[in-house]
């Protein structure tokens, strides 16, 4: 008969230093500028993808929704 074998209780190691981040040494993002006219990625159903086969389809289609929502409506999401 074999002997099942017993597991040794793991240790708790603490996090490396070099892994700890010092938030008083951080720094601006040098990249966010490049980043303020790049155009915002959003992922759609796949149902709505079939509809919509192109980014200027969904633009257009959302334009249209604008346009038709009321002015006040508008106003207060911005």
């Amino acid at each position: 008969m074999k002997k099942t074998p017993t597991t040794k209780p793991r240790k708790v190691q603490e996090m490396a230093s070099e892994y700890r981040f010092d938030y008083k040494k951080a720094k601006p993002n040098r990249f966010a500028t490049r980043m303020k006219d790049e155009p915002l990625i959003v992922m759609i159903e796949p149902d709505i993808a079939k509809v919509f086969t192109s980014a200027e389809q969904v633009n257009k289609a959302l334009r249209a929704l604008i346009s038709a929502m009321p002015k006040e409506l508008l106003e207060t999401t911005k």
